[in-house]
């Protein structure tokens, strides 16, 4: 991989990102804790692992983005960042309230929580604490990285996005293009949630990388915000 060179890592229904930065990788999102070797797998066969990896930036606290945070820590010493709001949820497993928009989504919402129970049980991952914690207009260029944070609550209050140089955002779950690019489906602050997207179309966003679904350019949507 080239500097600046992103690649996808599928995990069926969840996207994680691995970015080649200067003498390494910077990792965002994990996936679900279920498919940790294949995580592992594709990061070894890309050469990031055991010693290339420089941080692992969650962008928000569901279990479906931070299901290996806690083996890349343990059997890595890899640094996990997330935002100080969703905290609660990585560390105690808290589960975060939210509105759904269709019936699909009340479905995986029950399975979500079943998942989490599962997690607390210690039978499909683990709780962690976060090395550090990002803020607004953070910057990465300390890991090798031309990017900032943004901070975008109302899917959860803690979400952030990644905005590199090029015009590359990092999503989370803001955005989805499962079938076609959309707006969160699953919405814990109405109010925060429309501030977010209004705040994004102000910003040089070019290519988008959602948490679910393929990437996609901006202006396919940001005329529907």
């Amino acid at each position: 991989m080239e500097t600046g060179e992103i690649k996808v890592i599928e995990m069926t229904f969840v996207n994680a990102f691995l970015v080649k930065v200067r003498d390494g990788f910077i990792l965002i999102d994990t996936g679900v804790s279920m498919l940790w070797d294949t995580l592992e797998k594709r990061l070894l066969s890309e050469g990031c692992l055991p010693d290339k990896l420089k941080l692992v930036v969650v962008t928000h606290g569901d279990l479906d983005h931070t299901g290996g945070c806690a083996r890349l820590q343990e059997k890595y010493d890899c640094k996990i960042a997330i935002h100080e709001a969703d905290a609660p949820m990585v560390e105690k497993g808290i589960f975060i309230k939210r509105k759904v928009k269709s019936l699909r989504a009340k479905l995986f919402m029950v399975l979500r929580r079943l998942m989490r129970r599962q997690l607390m049980k210690g039978l499909s991952g683990n709780t962690f604490k976060p090395d550090l914690f990002l803020s607004e207009g953070q910057d990465l260029n300390e890991y090798g990285y031309n990017a900032k944070i943004i901070h975008i609550p109302g899917h959860t209050p803690g979400s952030i996005g990644i905005l590199a140089e090029d015009g590359s955002f990092f999503a989370g779950d803001i955005f989805n293009n499962r079938k076609r690019p959309g707006t969160a489906t699953y919405i814990e602050n109405d109010a925060e949630l429309k501030s977010s997207l209004e705040r994004l179309k102000t910003l040089p966003i070019r290519t988008v990388y959602p948490g679910h679904g393929r990437p996609f350019g901006f202006k396919l949507i940001k005329g529907k915000l």
